[in-house]
C-alpha cells in the first residue's frame, strides 16, 4: 500500500489496546491493525490500489468504528456486534476494498465518504 505521495510502506500488523476510550488513526499512522476499543479511522489520504483489500479488525465490549474513505472505496463489514452499519453512499464498483471485522457488544460501524 502506498500513501498518495508515492511513499512505499512496509506490511505490518500493529495492536492498539485501550480499556477506556478509543483510537484515532489516519493514513500516516495506519497499517493493518487489530483494535481493542473504539476507532476513528480516516483513510482519505491512503492510495489503496484497485483490487487490493485493507483489513481492519476491531474487538471491544463498548466502542464502534467511524471510518472515512474516498468515494471509490468499497467497504465490507463482518463480525458480530449490537449496533448497525451506516454507510452514507454506495462506492463505485471495481475499486479497492476495506474490510472491517467488528466484534463487540455495543457499537456500530459508521462509514462516511
Amino acid at each position: 500500500m502506498t500513501k498518495s505521495n508515492g511513499e512505499q510502506r512496509p506490511r505490518k500488523t500493529d495492536i492498539k489496546v485501550s480499556l477506556i476510550g478509543g483510537h484515532r488513526l489516519d493514513g500516516a499512522t495506519l497499517h493493518e491493525r487489530t483494535l481493542i476499543g473504539g476507532a476513528d479511522i480516516d483513510l482519505t489520504d491512503v492510495d489503496i490500489p484497485d483490487g487490493a483489500e485493507l483489513r481492519i479488525t476491531k474487538l471491544s465490549l463498548i466502542g464502534g468504528v467511524s471510518l472515512r474513505v474516498r468515494p471509490d472505496v468499497r467497504v465490507e463489514v463482518h463480525g458480530v456486534r449490537l449496533g448497525g452499519v451506516r454507510d452514507d453512499g454506495p462506492a463505485a464498483p471495481g475499486g479497492p476494498t476495506v474490510r472491517i471485522d467488528a466484534w463487540g457488544l455495543i457499537g456500530g460501524v459508521n462509514v462516511r465518504r
